[in-house]
C-alpha cells in the first residue's frame, strides 16, 4: 500500500525500532537505529533460514526490552527473489516489513562518511536510516488465491519463452534442410506441415514420395485435404531444394525432437491457461473485464497476477505507479523538457498493458476513439507509443473502477469528460 511521506513518518515515533537489513543469498546484516538516527547495538550477522530468522526476532526482542520500545519497523532492499522468504516470514510473525527502493539506498551512501564504499554493514544502516526518513515502501506481499495467480504467470511466461526457443531452433534446422519448406507451408505448426516434419519428410524423401502417399499422409491429421496444387508446389521446393544432403539420419532425429518439445511445450501451455482462467473466474470481477471488447481472460490473469487484491489501492494511480507508467517531468524555470513515464516499477505489468491496448485501440470502439483523439487533438498531440501509454493508463483506471465496484463496462463513462466524443 502507497502511504504519502508524512503518513510514512507518522509510523515513526519514540517509541519505534527501526531495523535495516541487507539482503543476501545465504547471510543478512540487521542494524539497529532509533527515530533520530543513532546506532542502537552492534550488528547482527543471520543465515538465510528459521534458526537465523529465530535469531533476529530474539535479537530484536532483546534490544526492544534495553530501549524500552514497543514497536518495530524493519527495512529491507528488495534485491532480486532473496527478500521474499523473510518478508513472508515477518508478515506471519505479525511484524512490520518494508522496503526501500535499491536506487535510494546507492545514491544515500555517501551522506555519512562522504565515501561511495559498499559494504553489508554500512548498507544495512542506510537502508535503516532511509526508513527512519519515511523513505520507505509497504510491498503487496500476494496471498491464496492471488499468489497462485502470480506464479502460474511466472510458469506461463516460462513456458512461452521455451516455444519462442523451440520454434527457432525448428527455423535453423530447416534453414539448413529445407530452406524452401516455409515458402509452401507458411507456418510449419500447421497441421499439416507439422505431420509431414514429424513422419521425417526431407527434400530427398519428398522427391521420392508419389503425389497420392503424401496426399494421403496429410489428410490422417487434417479434416480438409491441402489440395493436390499445395502437393505439387511441395514437391517442387524439394526438387529445387539447396538443403543440405549431408547428416540427413540426425537431421531427422532432431526435427523430430524439437516437434516433440514443441507439442509437450503446448500442452502444458492450454492446460496451465486453462488452470488459470478456473481460478480467476472466482474473483468476482474478473468476468466484467473479460467482457471488455479485446480484454481475454489470460490478460485479466496477467493483471491481478501483477497488482494482486484491489482492496489493497486506495486509488488507481497507485496501480499507474506500480507499473512504471506515472509521468516524469523535466523542466526548470523557462526551461521544458520532455515528459516520458518512470519505467520504476513491475515491468511486466507495464509491457502487459502496452500489449494489450495496442489491439484496443483497433477493435474497440471507445479506445479506438480515444486513441484517434490523442493522435489528432489540437493541442499536445501525442505520437503513436504515447496514446498507447495514455491508454495504458486509463485501462488501469476502468480495471480499479470494474474491480472495486464490480459494474459492467461503461463506454460512454469512460469518454465522459472529453465532449467531441460523447457520441460513439
Amino acid at each position: 500500500m502507497d502511504f504519502t511521506q508524512n503518513q510514512r513518518l507518522m509510523q515513526i515515533n519514540e517509541n519505534t525500532l527501526i531495523i535495516g537489513v541487507d539482503i543476501a543469498k545465504r547471510k543478512h546484516v540487521a542494524r539497529a537505529i532509533d527515530d533520530r538516527g543513532r546506532d542502537l547495538i552492534k550488528r547482527l550477522v543471520f543465515d538465510n533460514s528459521i534458526h537465523g530468522f529465530t535469531n533476529l526476532l530474539t535479537w530484536i526482542e532483546n534490544l526492544k526490552k534495553v530501549e524500552n520500545r514497543s514497536k518495530v519497523i524493519i527495512g529491507m532492499e528488495p534485491t532480486g527473489h532473496y527478500w521474499l522468504n523473510l518478508a513472508y516470514y515477518l508478515k506471519e510473525q505479525g511484524i512490520k516489513g518494508v522496503v526501500v527502493n535499491p536506487s535510494k539506498v546507492k545514491r544515500s551512501k555517501e551522506l555519512d562518511d562522504d565515501s561511495p564504499t559498499k559494504n553489508d554493514t554500512k548498507d544495512a544502516k542506510v537502508i535503516a536510516q532511509l526508513v527512519k526518513d519515511g523513505r520507505f515502501n509497504e510491498p503487496t506481499l500476494p496471498e491464496e488465491l492471488y499468489a497462485e495467480l502470480r506464479e502460474g504467470m511466472k510458469l506461463h511466461d516460462m513456458i512461452k519463452e521455451d516455444l519462442t526457443s523451440i520454434k527457432a531452433q525448428m527455423h535453423n534446422a530447416l534453414d539448413r534442410y529445407f530452406p524452401e519448406f516455409l515458402t509452401v507451408f507458411k507456418d510449419w505448426t500447421g497441421l499439416s506441415a507439422l505431420h509431414l516434419l514429424s513422419r521425417g519428410y526431407l527434400p530427398e524423401d519428398i522427391v521420392h514420395t508419389s503425389e497420392d502417399v503424401l496426399l494421403e499422409e496429410v489428410s490422417t491429421v487434417t479434416k480438409r485435404s491441402i489440395g493436390i496444387k499445395r502437393i505439387r508446389a511441395l514437391k517442387v521446393a524439394a526438387e529445387n531444394s539447396i538443403g543440405l544432403r549431408v547428416g540427413i539420419k540426425m537431421a531427422r532425429h532432431e526435427i523430430q525432437y524439437l516437434i516433440t518439445q514443441y507439442k509437450h511445450l503446448r500442452t502444458q501451455l492450454n492446460s496451465l491457461e486453462e488452470e488459470l482462467t478456473d481460478l480467476a473466474t472466482s474473483i468476482p470481477s474478473a468476468d466484467k473485464m473479460a467482457q471488455i471488447k479485446g480484454i481475454s481472460m489470460m490478460t485479466v490473469v496477467g493483471f491481478f497476477a501483477e497488482v494482486g487484491d484491489l482492496r489493497n489501492y486506495r486509488d488507481p494511480r497507485q496501480i499507474i505507479k506500480l507499473a512504471g507508467l506515472n509521468l516524469k517531468m523535466n523542466q526548470s524555470g523557462l526551461h521544458k523538457g520532455r515528459t516520458s513515464i518512470t519505467k520504476r516499477g513491475r515491468k511486466r505489468l507495464r509491457c502487459l498493458l502496452y500489449q494489450v491496448v495496442i489491439p484496443l485501440s483497433k477493435h474497440n470502439p471507445a479506445f479506438s476513439q480515444l486513441h484517434n483523439y490523442y493522435r489528432t487533438r489540437s493541442s499536445n498531440q501525442l505520437t503513436g507509443k504515447q496514446s498507447f501509454v495514455a491508454l495504458a493508463r486509463k485501462l488501469i483506471k476502468v480495471l480499479y473502477v470494474i474491480g472495486t465496484r464490480e459494474c459492467a463496462f461503461d463506454p460512454h463513462r469512460m469518454i465522459r469528460d472529453i465532449p467531441s466524443l460523447q457520441a460513439i
